[in-house]
């Protein structure tokens, strides 16, 4: 191997891979094989994310442990995690991604059917299965593995998709697989991140406007019957409309997020000085972490975590334009989803915060706590990674070889 050809290996031969070796200077002058901009962006989530669970958490791991630290940690752990996961990710080729798409797909499948025969039940909601000491939650691992499926699926199968309906319900009818399943759960917001991400993604690739509208319409119509026929999805539509109707039961934790709000003000009342993480806002580290942002940080801090946000999305969406236009589909597809699976995750957290849209217990990515959403949003975002890695290392060696 010619020895500007080792420069342009990002990773190794071995397993070296350390933060202090990633930002090492090792690519050819002027040139980077990887985006740090958006590797930065989510390390900085990351830390982020530490510091407010650790302030949002302790009042309540203080009351059910006796321990103000339990939570941190946990999380700590968890951090722990992401540094394993990031490592065997970034050495993963996209090539291995596509070829075992469906396989991840499959085993995620029988995980989900697992859950429902020996899982783990916490507040009414059998979500976890129990490995050892450590719990997953396996429907943040089925956004994970559905993601890849369709963005294979729509290389494998992109002229079928265009012309005709079979092959744009082809993927519908694995949707509705796991839907059925994580519903079962119940798990309802999981299954609008994955219905979001399959329309978003087939509306891209080109599908038939009949067939896509056809689509939006039925889900639209089913979400609405889920949530008449469960009484406890419909008192979450009806106190999100009307919070301060019932302050002291449906609407509770809304009415006390906004609380949170609105003693933020403009510049907030300073880090660990939230008075609703005192047992007053339930959910405060985890579903509900973004209020306490907003009171401790106010308006300001809420403006430049979610400006850090939709950079990472947009990026992503980015990159999946320079996939394509270097025909790379599978790379584009999936940096796609991915992007539209961030955005929309946090428009549903923030939403249901603020009011404007009903509490669907979705995490807000990177910030919240919890290890199976925080593991799998790092394993995304390194995928990311990856995929601009490999787009900018052939762009390079094209030129390389125009040259020689």
């Amino acid at each position: 191997m010619r020895s500007e050809e080792r420069q342009l290996n990002l990773f190794g031969t071995s397993v070296n891979w350390s933060w202090p070796n990633l930002f090492k200077e090792r690519e050819a002058p002027g040139m980077q094989l990887y985006d740090r901009s958006l590797l930065f962006a989510v390390l900085s989530l990351i830390c982020f994310g530490f510091v407010m669970v650790m302030s949002a958490s302790m009042p309540e791991a203080q009351s059910l442990t006796g321990n103000p630290f339990h939570f941190v940690i946990r999380h700590s752990a968890y951090l722990v995690g992401c540094i394993v996961i990031a490592a065997v990710v970034l050495r993963i080729e996209m090539c291995r991604w596509q070829q075992f798409s469906p396989l991840l797909l499959l085993i995620v499948g029988i995980m989900l059917v697992a859950v429902l025969l020996v899982g783990t039940s916490v507040n009414g909601a059998t979500r976890w299965l129990s490995v050892g000491p450590i719990r997953i939650q396996v429907a943040e691992l089925a956004k994970f593995a559905f993601t890849i499926y369709m963005a294979g699926y729509l290389v494998r199968r992109h002229q079928e998709i265009r012309e005709n309906a079979k092959g744009f319900y082809k993927p519908i009818a694995v949707f509705a697989v796991y839907a059925f399943l994580i519903l079962m759960q119940p798990d309802l917001g999981t299954v609008v991140v994955l219905f979001v991400g399959t329309v978003g993604l087939l509306f891209l690739a080109g599908a038939r406007l009949l067939d896509f509208f056809a689509l939006i319409l039925t889900g639209v119509m089913a979400f609405v019957a889920l949530v008449l026929l469960e009484p406890y999805r419909m008192r979450r539509v009806t106190s999100f409309m009307d919070p301060w109707q019932d302050p002291f039961g449906s609407g509770y934790q809304l009415t006390q997020s906004l609380m949170a709000y609105g003693r933020g003000d403009w510049f907030g009342q300073g880090l660990g000085n939230s008075i609703q993480k005192l047992e007053y806002l339930p959910e405060a580290h985890t579903d509900f972490i973004f209020a306490v942002v907003g009171e401790e940080l106010g308006f300001i801090g809420i403006i430049v975590v979610l400006s850090v946000l939709l950079f990472v999305a947009l990026r992503a969406i980015k990159l999946g334009n320079l996939c394509i236009e270097i025909d790379k589909p599978f790379e584009g597809y999936l940096a796609y989803a991915i992007g539209i699976w961030f955005c929309f995750q946090t428009v549903v957290n923030v939403g249901a915060s603020i009011g404007m849209l009903p509490t669907k217990g979705l995490t807000l990515p990177f910030i919240s706590y919890g290890g199976s959403s925080l593991w799998v949003m790092t394993a995304a975002a390194m995928i990311l990674i990856r995929i601009d890695h490999e787009r900018r290392l052939s762009s390079i060696q094209a030129v390389q070889g125009k040259k020689s």
